[in-house]
């Protein structure tokens, strides 16, 4: 084992007193038992993460009991709900940060297998891509989401807030009213937001890869059973370790395209587009984003959680979880193997559909198609679009384009009522390189939807929140600030969007595109270090980490 360097040469000594200084015994350091990491997230700014720091307590309780010894360390999360509109360009860095986190401890500190405690919407992809990367025994904890508040038969939960800035803005709803209600949005307790955003698609895609135990995906943060669960992962571990079990030999190309199915049938955040590439990659898979267009078309859509729908994650949970949505694609799925020690297609044989309301059969799905489509056109090589939330009347759309720079010059406009039904909103220069930092667009997407419009898309090559609902078609590449297309359209060009087609277009011709690109002026921003070293990196690459 890799810490058996720490435990028997002379030269580590020093190194052994220096672990005794820290609590270790004499005993701790014999051969047979492993170190293993806690990688836990816990911080008292996260819902989803305030109650980490009790199953840290039986992960550990389970690794002492299975004979491994238990060394753990913080991991920075950043809540993107609290981070949008304020300062969100560091939360998709922040996935880069976690995974170099993981690697920096794991190495320094000679850990021969580790437990990430996960729950929010770059944690879990970062400790993902830290697994995929070392390739040492690791298994991924989620946190589990939360329950909504229910008040007189209706559901609240943090994430309404959004929508009620919308409707503020647009004269439908006092402030005060606004405020009156923040008691019950904000009365869940611990978990990831109730609907299928990107916290819990990020689970669900942790679980169908093999990385997290059977249940924990969709197991509510306060039910009991997760803290069994944390227990049983601080064992297997232990298990992993000594069966020199990797994530390579889990995170199969096999498991990511299941991953993916599962993703397109549940209607997943679209985040899982910008996830899953750099994971694979690090497990050196190469995951093509029309990959996920194909899969999509050909995987019903079985689940509407919200916000595509009314059922949340406690609902799918209490209709079987993700064991019964393997039952129904059991027969598109790869065989793979998870951390188990079972393959995906013998947790799918027993999975067992408890509400055919919550998880539907195929052949009464809520559409043919799954959750994600993949547009293309002279605005992008690529977008991406939730088509399973966004209204049959405005699958196909035209529009003229009104351009905003900022979110606040867009809710500044809805406020003045200057946007009109039809109209197409741009927001350019929002991508990693561009924002830089690749913001998500929830408070401009929700607001619209709370002001109440029926007929106004919106395009950015920025992200959207797994919140977001409507023909929001996001991931535009390239994107603006590496000479995208989207940085030519100007207000009143019409915009053609064509979701059953795949296309999106502007009324330009090329030589009209590339004469406005080269008169487009960057907008300006005050950058952090760190953001300066961002937009280095994906100058002249995409979102997903590929060369232009």
């Amino acid at each position: 084992m890799k810490s058996d360097v720490l435990k028997q040469n002379i030269e580590t000594l020093p190194h052994r007193a220096l672990l005794m200084s820290a609590g270790l015994k004499a005993d701790d350091f014999a051969l047979d038992r492993p170190f293993i990491g806690i990688a836990n997230s816990y911080t008292n700014i996260i819902p989803g993460h305030i109650h980490f720091n009790d199953l840290s307590d039986e992960v550990a309780r389970g690794i002492r009991d299975a004979g491994g010894i238990p060394l753990e360390w913080g991991v920075p999360g950043v809540c993107d709900g609290i981070a949008m509109f304020v300062e969100m360009r560091l939360t998709l860095p922040s996935r880069e940060h976690i995974a170099d986190n993981i690697e920096i401890m794991t190495l320094s500190h000679s850990i021969d297998g580790w437990v990430g405690i996960t729950n929010c919407d770059q944690i879990t992809p970062g400790m993902l891509m830290a697994a995929a990367r070392l390739n040492l025994p690791a298994i991924m904890l989620t946190g589990g989401p939360m329950r909504a508040n229910i008040v007189d038969g209706v559901k609240h939960h943090p994430i309404e807030g959004f929508s009620l800035v919308g409707q503020v803005k647009a004269g439908k709803m006092t402030a005060e009213e606004a405020e009156k209600l923040l008691p019950y949005m904000g009365a869940c307790g611990p978990g990831a937001c109730v609907g299928l955003y990107t916290a819990n698609t990020m689970a669900i895609v942790t679980e169908v890869l093999g990385m997290s135990l059977t249940g924990s995906a969709t197991t509510l943060a306060v039910d009991q059973e997760k803290k069994k669960q944390a227990y049983e992962t601080g064992k297997r571990i232990v298990t992993l370790v000594k069966e020199n079990c990797k994530p390579r030999e889990i995170m199969t190309k096999n498991a990511f395209e299941n991953a993916m199915r599962v993703d397109m049938a549940m209607g997943g955040s679209t985040n899982a587009v910008l996830h899953i590439p750099p994971i694979a990659r690090e497990a050196g898979i190469e995951i093509d984003i029309d990959i996920f267009d194909s899969i999509s078309r050909e995987t019903p859509n079985i689940c509407k959680i919200i916000p595509a729908g009314t059922h949340e994650m406690a609902d799918i949970d209490r209709a079987g979880g993700v064991p019964a949505v393997l039952n129904r694609l059991k027969n598109m799925l790869r065989d793979s193997l998870t951390i188990n020690g079972q393959s995906i297609t013998a947790i799918a044989e027993k999975g067992k559909v408890l509400d055919d309301d919550v998880i539907r059969p195929l052949d009464n799905a809520h559409s043919a198609e799954g959750g994600i489509a993949v547009l293309k056109g002279n605005i992008a090589d690529s977008a991406v679009v939730k088509q399973t939330a966004v209204d049959e009347a405005m699958m196909v759309h035209s529009g003229p384009a009104t351009v905003f720079y900022t979110e606040k010059d867009l809710l500044t406009a809805i406020e003045a009522k200057q946007i009109v039904e039809g109209d197409v909103i741009v927001l350019p220069f929002q991508g990693p390189a561009g924002a830089p930092g690749m913001p998500e667009m929830l408070t401009p997407t929700d607001a619209i939807k709370g002001a109440g419009y029926q007929r106004v898309a919106l395009i950015t090559d920025g992200a959207f929140s797994g919140a977001t609902s409507g023909p929001c078609i996001g991931h535009i590449e390239p994107e603006a600030y590496n000479g995208g297309a989207i940085a030519a359209i100007q207000d009143g060009d019409l915009v053609v969007i064509d979701i059953p087609n795949r296309a999106i277009n502007v009324k330009l011709s090329d030589s009209e595109i590339e004469e406005r690109i080269k008169n487009v002026k960057t907008p300006e921003r005050k950058l952090t270090p760190l953001l300066e070293t961002y937009r280095k990196r994906f100058t002249g690459i995409n979102c997903y980490g590929k060369k232009l």
